[in-house]
C-alpha cells in the first residue's frame, strides 16, 4: 500500500526511500516485530480462554513435556497476522512471485489451522489425517509452482558451480511442489521444543533475504554467477517480515513458552521458505541453509523405515531433538545447540554465492 502511494507521488521527497527494497525490508521487519509484540498478550489470553486445556501433549513423548499441559496453541496466527499486515504495507504486490509465496504461506497456514483446531476440539494429538493434509498441501504448492514457473525457467541450478544446471522441463512443477511441501513438513517436525523451530526459521529467512535480493539484481547475479530472477528482490521483504514476526513470537515462546505456534505457524513458515527458495532459484541451497529441518525430517523417515523393517529403533525417539532429550540433554541445551547448528549451516549456504 505504501509503495503504491509513493509510486503515485513519483517517489518524491521522503517517499523516495520506499523505492529501495533494502529500506522496505528493514521497515517490514520492524513493523511485523512491533505488531507481534503489541497483539501478543491479548492474543495469547484469547487463545487460553477459548482452548481451555490448551494443546494436547503426547503421552508417549518425553515425560518432561507433560508439565506443558494447558499451554495454548495456534500461536502461528499471531505470526501470520503480523506478517500479512507488514507485507500489505511495504511490499510491491504487482509481482506474481510475491503472490505465489504469499499463497503458500496463507494456504499452508490454513491447513495447519484446521489440524490444530481438530486436535484441540477432539483433545487428541492425531489431528487431520496425514493423507488429507498432504493432498491439500500439494494442491496449494501445485498452484504456486504454476505461477512461479510462469516467471522463471525450469532449470535446477547447482550450487558451487557457475552456470551449471539440470534442465528438468515439465518435471520442475513436481519438483517445486515437493520442495514446498517438504519444507513445510520439515519445519513442522522441528517444532517440538520451546523456541526450537522459531530461531532457525529466522536464521534461514535472513539468509534467503540476502539471496533473494542478490538474485533480483542483474549486476550482482552476473558478478556472483547465480541465476538472475527479475523482481525476486521483493521476496527479501517477505523474508524480513518473517524474521520480524518470528522474533515477536519468540518473545512469548521463549522457555517456558506462554504459547505454541502449532501447525498453523510451522507449516506456513516452512512452506514460505520453500516457495521463496523455488522463486529465487536456490532450491538446493535451501537444503543447506535449512539443514537442521532436513535432519529432523530424515530422522523421522529413518526411524519409521527401520522400525517397520526390523522392529528396532535407530534413535531413542524421533524427531532427533527428542533423541538428545532422552540422552539427558536439557531442553534449553538442545535448543541453543540446534540454533548454533542453524547459524553454521546458514553461513555455509551463503558461501555458495561466491564459491562458483
Amino acid at each position: 500500500m505504501l509503495y503504491l502511494i509513493a509510486q503515485y507521488f513519483h517517489f518524491e521527497g521522503l517517499a523516495n526511500l520506499i523505492r529501495y527494497q533494502s529500506f522496505r525490508a528493514g521497515a517490514a521487519l520492524m513493523t511485523a516485530l512491533v505488531i507481534g509484540l503489541i497483539i501478543g498478550p491479548r492474543f495469547i489470553n484469547m487463545l487460553r480462554v477459548r482452548q481451555g486445556k490448551g494443546q494436547p501433549i503426547r503421552e508417549d513423548g518425553p515425560q518432561t513435556h507433560l508439565a506443558k499441559r494447558g499451554t495454548p496453541t495456534m500461536g502461528g496466527l499471531m505470526i501470520l497476522i503480523a506478517l500479512v499486515v507488514s507485507m500489505l504495507l511495504w511490499m510491491d504486490l504487482s509481482s506474481p512471485l510475491v503472490w505465489a509465496c504469499l499463497a503458500v504461506t496463507g494456504g499452508f497456514g490454513l491447513i495447519g489451522f484446521m489440524d490444530d483446531y481438530d486436535k484441540v476440539k477432539k483433545r487428541s494429538t492425531a489431528g487431520v489425517s496425514g493423507r488429507v493434509r498432504l493432498l491439500a498441501e500439494f494442491a496449494v504448492a501445485g498452484v504456486a509452482a504454476w505461477i512461479i514457473v510462469s516467471q522463471i525457467n525450469t532449470n535446477l541450478y547447482v550450487p558451487f558451480l557457475s552456470g551449471r544446471y539440470i534442465p528438468l522441463g515439465p518435471f520442475y512443477y513436481v519438483f517445486a511442489a515437493i520442495v514446498m511441501v517438504g519444507a513445510g513438513n520439515a519445519v513442522n517436525l522441528t517444532d517440538g521444543l520451546d523456541g526450537l523451530a522459531t530461531m532457525p526459521v529466522v536464521i534461514a529467512a535472513g539468509a534467503f533475504a540476502i539471496i533473494a535480493y542478490l538474485a533480483g539484481r542483474a549486476d550482482f547475479a552476473h558478478y556472483l554467477g547465480i541465476p538472475h530472477v527479475p523482481r525476486a528482490g521483493e521476496l527479501a521483504i517477505l523474508c524480513a517480515g518473517i524474521m520480524g514476526a518470528c522474533l515477536a513470537f519468540l518473545w512469548f515462546n521463549a522457555p517456558p513458552a506462554a504459547v505454541f505456534m502449532g501447525d498453523t505457524g510451522s507449516l506456513a513458515l516452512g512452506g514460505a521458505l520453500g516457495a521463496i527458495a523455488v522463486a529465487a532459484h536456490h532450491e538446493i541451497v535451501l537444503a543447506i541453509v535449512g539443514g537442521l529441518f532436513v535432519m529432523e525430517a530424515v530422522s523421522v523417515i529413518v526411524q519409521v523405515a527401520v522400525y517397520k523393517r526390523t522392529g528396532k529403533r535407530v534413535f531413542k525417539m524421533a524427531p532427533i531433538h527428542h533423541h538428545f532429550e532422552q540422552l539427558g540433554w536439557k531442553e534449553s541445551t538442545v535448543v541453543i545447540r540446534f540454533w548454533i547448528v542453524s547459524i553454521v549451516l546458514a553461513l555455509l549456504g551463503l558461501s555458495t554465492l561466491k564459491l562458483r
